[in-house]
């Protein structure tokens, strides 16, 4: 048992030298063990390697070492890898306890008690600052996340922008809070859209919404000269992915009644999960897919190209595929597996002249 103090001592001393407060610092484990062997004279008779492997591997259960996996290891039997990373060192609790239970009607500790690293000054003035509001937030209204931001913490992208405030992302999470408790939202942007001539507002039933601002341009002149499927009395640039959060601005704008929205967009993987994200989303609404329109795209597949860097949603594509018939799928999956897309920018004025 002595023997073993003397190696996990000596070895866990030496970590503990090299440890630093704020960044990982890497280790050649047969360089820590030469310096064991050069300070405990009787390392050999006592067995030192297996003993300083057992020590090594505590280290590593506890979370001071982190094996670098690179595939080199460090020649010995039983084998450990050659790198290590000595992690950031735990610093004591700094905290007065008593303070912390006084907040904890509110706040959840657990976190800062499980990482004590956290419980920093800065950190408990932004606690403090969020106590105070939470006693009495009840009495105020609600404002932009930004704004609220702005008001308890200084800067109004502390809690959204963990570029320019990484400890700032994660606050809310970390004291166990809501962005509801904060009485803040999030805003999307507004949507760019275009009315039909003559269509009073409070007569508007149909929507579409396309993805690319080409293609948008291409439906207002084709909506202007009533050749547009769908015959649609407003048009919405959905601007990619921006249309999943810009959406929830629709009732803010129109009257508040039952509408019949149609969403195209390219014919691709990201495509069919915008719409699909889209329709799940917001599932109060009456969201379709603009199968006409689809259709036509599919025409021009000898325009179709090569689908670059897009992430793959299989469930998105079996459900797109089942609106179309048999035939369809069966382009649409040739598609898919050559890794090819369609562009909604195959349908301008001149192409959809074919159809009429």
């Amino acid at each position: 048992m002595k023997t073993i103090n003397i190696i996990e001592t000596r070895v866990r001393g030496f970590i503990e030298d090299i440890q630093h407060p704020k960044q990982k610092k890497k280790i050649n484990l047969n360089e820590i063990e030469h310096h064991m062997r050069q300070q405990i004279e009787a390392y050999f008779d006592m067995g030192g390697y297996t003993l300083f492997h057992a020590a090594i591997e505590k280290l590593e259960e506890e979370g001071q070492l982190t094996p670098i996996q690179n595939n080199q290891q460090n020649g010995r039997t039983p084998a450990l890898s050659l790198y290590y990373w000595v992690n950031i060192k735990k610093e004591e609790t700094k905290w007065d306890r008593l303070e912390m239970m006084k907040r904890s009607d509110l706040f959840d500790f657990s976190y800062y008690e499980n990482n004590p690293e956290w419980q920093t000054k800065e950190e408990w003035k932004r606690i403090e600052k969020l106590y105070l509001f939470l006693q009495s937030n009840e009495e105020r209204k609600t404002v932009s996340l930004e704004e609220r931001s702005l008001e308890l913490f200084g800067h109004e992208k502390f809690l959204t922008d963990d570029s320019l405030f990484p400890e700032g992302k994660g606050f809310l999470k970390r004291i166990g809070v809501s962005i509801d408790q904060l009485k803040g939202t999030k805003y999307g942007e507004p949507f760019v859209y275009w009315t039909k001539q003559g269509k009073e507002i409070n007569d508007f039933q149909r929507v579409l919404i396309v993805e690319n601002l080409s293609f948008f341009h291409t439906c207002v002149q084709l909506l202007e000269s009533d050749s547009l499927d769908y015959e649609p009395d407003l048009i919405i640039y959905g601007e990619g992915k921006k249309i999943e959060r810009s959406f929830s601005f629709f009732f803010r704008l129109f009257p508040a009644k039952p509408y019949l929205f149609y969403y195209c967009g390219d014919i691709d993987a990201e495509g069919y999960s915008m719409l699909l994200r889209l329709i799940d989303k917001y599932s109060d609404c009456s969201i379709h897919p603009a199968l006409k329109i689809y259709r036509k795209m599919l025409d021009c597949v000898e325009q179709a190209n090569n689908q670059i860097n897009q992430v793959k949603n299989e469930e998105h594509r079996d459900r797109f595929f089942s609106w179309f018939s048999d035939e369809e799928q069966e382009v649409l999956q040739q598609l898919w597996k050559a890794e090819k897309r369609i562009p909604q920018e195959v349908l301008t004025v001149e192409t959809w002249r074919r159809w009429l």
